[in-house]
């Protein structure tokens, strides 16, 4: 089964800010009216905005519709999580 995910082709499909269909998503790992944050087939996806909502998710096809303002879309590093480290943090690992 996870073969089959790390195949999955990671699409973004964005509608007038309002509407979004992602493709090649592993899980979601938090999401609330303001923040969603997806682990994809990429990196972890990082969508802000207002009156967010996962309206469809099926994480056996790795597919989410999601709904609401969205203001922006962020991939982040594989090795952080929602806040940045330090400069000092990343240099002495």
């Amino acid at each position: 089964m996870e073969e089959r995910m790390a195949k999955t082709p990671h699409r973004l499909s964005l509608d007038d800010r309002k509407s979004g269909t992602l493709t090649g998503v592993r899980d979601v790992s938090s999401f609330d009216e303001k923040e969603i944050l997806l682990l994809t087939a990429e990196g972890k996806l990082l969508i802000k905005g207002e009156q967010l909502h996962v309206k469809r998710l099926n994480l056996e096809k790795g597919e989410v519709d999601i709904e609401g303002r969205v203001d922006s879309l962020t991939y982040l590093s594989k090795n952080t999580d929602k806040k940045e480290e330090s400069l000092l943090k990343r240099m002495f690992r």
